[in-house]
């Protein structure tokens, strides 16, 4: 099927103003990438709020926090390996084969294999499911990030980065409601991970009417054959690649190595008889994460790149200090913490989109951006394996473990300075 066809960015009709007028198909472009990353938010967030019971159900008797921690690590340390290959993988195809064709594999992808962990039989099941369904989601940002920014016209570009980085958190916050309103048990969790095949019916929607970004046609007849990874890691591009996935692992480490177990701990502390303690958590989350992922690059915007990184690393370190030495009990106090918790360390989601694809050309975006974005995953996978042992080595004690682990952000205050800083400078063809 034929799509219609996006102007360049600075294309359009003139509104009023003399600005280019948004077209319908950036507004589809942005539905299609939104949804997509929205639902990907879905799929990461399910698992937080499911692991506890689903570990407790398949563990049987052998279950305990330790125990449960411990494979936690492991199956968090699994999704985030998948999702690095995933990222790379898919934003390598969405340089080569199109934005919007790879986007829609990438959903099927996350969609469908996570539907099969209703089936799970053993912690190791849920292990490959989680690994099989990242590669999907590992693709999803990069390719929807690249559609966007390629799309859109320049002066959008903190708001477009605000949104997409919302979008996932939006997805985090409907995990939450859908588990306060139907509580999620060690006897009842595995409708969960059904519902979660239903984004596959989006790639209907992309297939039928999202078009394809003109800026990578162009940029796609005049790069010849050389392959995207291999530009990256050229001496032109080789910094600035490693300096995005350092930034990225920073960020990647202290959301998979601590905040993302904060569902966990709530229902430790709360115990079973206030089973939607959890949900409670995740959705308290979810409104402070959407509140940072939007206002983070409108912050990027006005002071620098390079200054807002450091700034949100800072609020990140202290919230995070502050809740694991501070709080050690369940109740208002907590889910205010976790409220600002999730807002300082979800920011960073909000500034990769505005600041990530402004490090590569047109030709190499998606795999660069992707590249940076999901290989830090690596690093949060050891975060994520990091935190299960400390669980052990701690007696399951969560905020013990935690404190040590978040004390990543200090290594992103110091090398942030050794980056380029691109405020006001055009996206680069």
């Amino acid at each position: 099927m034929s799509h219609a066809s996006i102007p360049p960015p600075s294309g359009g009709l003139a509104s009023a103003s003399g600005a280019p007028a948004i077209t319908g198909a950036q507004i589809l472009v942005l539905m299609a990438a939104f949804l997509g990353w929205l639902f990907d938010g879905y799929e990461i967030g399910l698992f937080p709020v499911v692991a506890r019971p689903a570990l407790q159900n398949l563990l049987g008797a052998a279950a305990n926090d330790a125990g449960v921690g411990s494979w936690m690590g492991t199956i968090t340390a699994s999704f985030l390996i998948g999702a690095a290959l995933g990222g790379v993988f898919f934003g390598w195809l969405g340089d080569r084969l199109g934005r919007v064709r790879a986007m829609a594999v990438s959903i099927l992808t996350y969609s469908l294999v996570t539907g099969l962990g209703y089936f799970a039989q053993s912690p190791e099941h849920l292990a490959i499911v989680r690994f099989v369904s990242a590669l999907g989601m590992g693709g999803q940002w990069s390719l929807g990030v690249a559609l966007v920014m390629e799309c859109w016209p320049e002066r959008w570009r903190p708001m477009l980065a605000g949104a997409m980085g919302a979008a996932a958190n939006v997805g985090f916050l409907l995990v939450g409601i859908t588990a306060k309103l139907h509580p999620v048990t060690q006897e009842k969790w595995r409708w969960m991970m059904l519902l979660a095949a239903l984004p596959a019916l989006l790639v209907v929607f992309i297939v039928a009417f999202v078009p394809e970004s003109e800026r990578w046609k162009t940029a796609a007849k005049q790069s010849g054959e050389r392959d995207p990874l291999l530009v990256v890691f050229s001496p032109q591009f080789r910094r600035r690649t490693i300096l995005g996935i350092v930034f990225a692992s920073v960020a990647l480490i202290g959301t998979w190595g601590s905040v993302t177990w904060l569902p966990l701990w709530a229902d430790q502390m709360a115990g079973p008889a206030n089973p939607t303690a959890k949900a409670d958590t995740q959705m308290t989350q979810a409104v402070g994460a959407i509140l940072g992922a939007w206002v983070a690059p409108f912050i990027g915007a006005l002071m620098g790149r390079r200054s807002a990184y450091f700034l949100l690393c800072l609020a990140s370190l202290l919230v995070c200090g502050t809740l694991f030495r501070t709080v050690h009990a369940f109740g208002a106090e907590f889910l205010i913490f976790a409220f600002f918790t999730s807002a300082a360390t979800a920011s960073f989601y909000g500034w990769f989109p505005l600041y990530l694809p402004e490090l590569f050309p047109t030709r190499v975006r998606a795999t660069g951006q992707g590249l940076c974005y999901n290989f830090g995953r690596v690093f949060a996978a050891v975060g994520a394996l990091t935190q299960g042992s400390l669980m052990v080595r701690f007696g399951g004690s969560y905020a013990k473990a935690g404190a040590i682990v978040t004390l990543v952000y200090l290594l992103g205050m110091g090398l942030i300075w050794l980056a380029p800083e691109t405020k006001g400078r055009p996206l680069p063809d």
